[in-house]
């Protein structure tokens, strides 16, 4: 009997990337990649140009049973287009949409999502996290075009009968992750000291390998259907706290001192660093209770391994 076919967008991604890497290494599943460029997956799985932003340039859908789509435009730290959410429409809208119909009229069974955590909001206060049933709350035009997504692709399986599962990951990290947490690397990796000794804040993350787990173990549970999952690694983490675990696999000795959060903040929000300031004091605390009880699942990587791995890769990335 055939592997079902899971064509993944996204493919040549962070997130994508991951997915198909471990459907080739579990052989359960027949993965298909979906890039907008070339990709080094050519050559261990079938690969396809998909161009979200060109809607008519879509590939056939035929024979694909599961679409995990982790296409978009992600969130731009320094965004320059003068309107910024009809930019993330097109492809996180428009894009999103005209995939979903495509695979539902080629008879695609399962429609897997992976939104963002941005859609219940930017930051929780202490003891109260974001919970899968909240009411939305997004704020900047990437979350609202992830929002407008997950609610148009309700629309269509109440409309088709293609099975929806919606997946909203916090920050995620990992071997090549880059952004703002390679940058945490590398300031730990020069010695340089830091002013973020006393950061008390609580987030949660989410490990490649975890949310990967989790992205596969939707492919065919039965109780996945239907379902909004958030999903971390399980355990909350403060910056400092964080730094501290990066220092300890870069064994470094890098000093970390404690300064007055509210001088700090201030300072970047005064530089135009707004998201900086948020990501790194602000608290995000998110509840996989119903992740786990819906679908029997469970974290299988510790955050200390993840890191680890993670800061592994970035050391033999310096040495190439």
């Amino acid at each position: 009997m055939n592997s079902p076919n899971v064509l993944v967008t996204g493919a040549s991604g962070f997130v994508g990337e991951g997915v198909v890497m471990r459907l080739l290494l579990d052989r359960k599943f027949t993965p298909i990649a979906a890039v907008r460029r070339a990709s080094r997956l050519s050559g261990l799985c079938r690969v396809l140009n998909c161009p979200l932003g060109g809607h008519s340039q879509l590939p056939a859908l035929d024979g694909i049973q599961v679409v995990i789509h982790c296409a978009a435009r992600v969130h731009v730290m320094n965004e320059v287009a003068q309107d910024a959410l009809a930019e993330f429409r097109k492809v996180n809208v428009e894009g999103t949409v005209a995939l979903a119909l495509k695979a539902a009229a080629a008879g695609v069974k399962r429609f897997i999502f992976i939104s963002s955590i941005k859609v219940n909001g930017e930051r929780t206060v202490s003891g109260a996290p974001f919970k899968y049933d909240d009411a939305p709350a997004p704020h900047d035009p990437y979350a609202h075009s992830k929002h407008e997504a997950e609610q148009r692709l309700r629309e269509i399986s109440l409309d088709t009968g293609m099975e929806l599962v919606i997946i909203r990951p916090p920050l995620v990290y990992g071997p090549g992750v880059k952004a703002n947490f390679l940058s945490m690397m590398s300031w730990l990796d020069k010695g340089f000291p830091l002013p973020l000794g006393g950061v008390d804040n609580s987030r949660s993350l989410v490990s490649l390998g975890n949310l990967v787990d989790l992205i596969v173990h939707c492919v065919d549970h039965p109780a996945a259907p239907g379902n909004t999952f958030l999903v971390s690694d399980g355990v909350t983490i403060s910056t400092t706290q964080l730094l501290k675990v990066i220092k300890k696999s870069l064994n470094r000795p890098t000093l970390l001192i404690p300064v007055p959060i509210w001088m700090l903040k201030g300072s970047l929000i005064l530089l135009g660093k707004n998201l900086i300031a948020q990501r790194l004091f602000d608290s995000l605390e998110v509840d996989i209770a119903r992740t786990r009880s819906v679908l029997g699942w469970s974290p299988p990587v510790s955050v200390d391994r993840a890191i680890l791995q993670t800061v592994r890769h970035y050391l033999d990335a310096q040495i190439k």
